[in-house]
């Protein structure tokens, strides 16, 4: 994104803003989420407090969904052979970034979109998600909000009635997401105010008992296997299990977690019990046989799918300009299926000397270990829970003194409010007299100054 000086449209204070014109997802995959964050193009003046859009043209290229998209700001007021000059220059940039036989027909076609929003229902409908179901994920969204900010418990409850219609998996996977963006946002506060929100709500809805349940199958199938493996997990232990599962949740999670182990020789025992078995006995393990093998595939269809979507994050990591930033900026969508696309690349690219991809994969990895490493304070904050007295304490602080920031002093008042919210009450008081220490030390620190 370039910096530009542009007029504060409130105060019309000259103020420095981020813009970003040309969102090219073929140059640079991250560009599809900075454009759909809508956090893109913000002005903020620090003389008014004035927060805004700026008024600018932008082109979306997604060579993928073959998607050219076009929008100048009305309010610019500006004739059409000005604005095709102005966005020229960007076409043209997308054209020169692809290699000659990538150029299709839509390229010579860009759509003109009226309004930014209309640029973005454009990207979503690439994605498969409808302006429709954007407006569902709002409603449950308003209806989480209005839940929240619920003065009683029975207020909730009739809010609950009301509106039980939006309450649906979609509603708690969304809730989850919340959940788990102000838990990474450091807001622990929030976090633990939606969890105990949905313990609250989970039982007042069908779908809410439905999903408790389930929730109770795949922990009583989890500690099945546990106990069988401390004994030793055998093949005919494992079927003993399945053949027993009380439910099709149970069923499924045990598959999934004992996948690795339902190789031919497992099926064999299994055949081997259908063939010795007689009458409805034997049609009941004929069935479960069937059975496992189809949820088997969907399975390993799956991971499958989710092996190729990581490799292709991979591979688009590795073909941008910058690596290293391609690869913080996909931070967040990786997991272990990543872990292991990018371990077989390593494996790959070492066994066919490709110095080359290999220097690229090892930018990757320092980026992956950089972010996985812990903040140096967590360091200090355990330095300073293991000192004996108040007195060892401060010289820990003493020593650390340039450390002992408003930063750290936030870290610790966030790490004791997630072990209170963990129940992890002894150790909690714990960090909470270091907590109350640094803050001693901080305020003397800053009355001899």
């Amino acid at each position: 994104m370039a910096k530009v000086q542009i007029s504060c449209p409130r105060c019309r204070q000259p103020i420095v803003a981020e813009m970003e014109q040309l969102f090219d997802v073929g140059a640079d995959p991250s560009a599809k989420q900075r454009f759909l964050s809508g956090n893109s193009n913000v002005a903020n003046c620090p003389h008014c407090g004035y927060q805004g859009p700026l008024s600018t043209p932008i082109v979306y290229h997604d060579p993928e969904k073959e998607l050219l998209l076009t929008y100048f700001p009305p309010d610019l007021g500006l004739p059409v052979n000005e604005q095709e000059r102005l966005i020229g220059p960007m076409i043209t940039k997308v054209l020169n970034a692809l290699p000659p036989e990538k150029r299709k027909a839509y390229l010579l076609r860009p759509q003109t979109m009226f309004t930014l929003q209309l640029m973005m229902d454009k990207v979503l409908e690439g994605e498969g998600i409808t302006r429709e179901m954007m407006e569902a994920s709002q409603a449950r969204l308003n209806l989480l909000q209005r839940l929240i900010t619920a003065s009683s418990a029975e207020v909730r409850q009739d809010i609950i009635r009301q509106d039980e219609k939006l309450i649906d998996e979609r509603f708690f996977e969304i809730m989850n997401r919340v959940i788990e963006a102000s838990s990474q946002s450091g807001d622990e506060n929030t976090a633990r105010a939606l969890a105990a929100l949905q313990q609250e709500i989970l039982p007042l809805t069908e779908i809410g008992r439905k999903l408790q349940a389930q929730s109770q199958d795949v922990q009583t199938a989890v500690k099945s296997l546990q106990a069988a493996s401390e004994s030793g997990l055998t093949r005919e232990k494992l079927l003993d299990l399945m053949i027993s599962a009380p439910s099709e949740t149970q069923l499924t999670t045990m598959i999934s977690m004992a996948r690795s182990g339902m190789d031919d020789e497992f099926f064999n025992v299994l055949t081997t019990r259908v063939d010795t078995a007689t009458g409805e006995e034997q049609e009941k393990l004929a069935t479960l046989r069937d059975h496992m093998l189809k949820l088997i595939e969907e399975i390993d269809k799956r991971v499958k799918e989710q092996l190729d979507a990581s490799r292709k994050l991979l591979e688009q990591i590795l073909t941008a300009e910058d690596v290293e930033k391609a690869t913080t900026e996909a931070f967040n969508n990786m997991d272990d299926f990543f872990a292991e696309a990018l371990r077989t690349e390593l494996e790959e690219s070492r066994g066919k000397g490709d110095m080359a991809r290999m220097e690229k994969l090892q930018k990757v990895v320092e980026v992956i270990q950089r972010a996985s490493t812990p903040p140096a304070e967590l360091d200090l904050a355990e330095e300073l829970m293991g000192a004996e007295d108040e007195a060892a304490r401060k010289e820990i602080l003493q020593s650390h003194a340039d450390d002992v920031t408003p930063k750290f002093l936030e870290l610790l008042s966030q790490l004791v409010s997630q072990l209170e919210g963990q129940g992890q009450k002894e150790m909690a008081q714990q960090l909470q007299s270091v907590y109350r220490s640094a803050v001693r030390f901080s305020m003397e620190n800053n009355l001899k100054k």
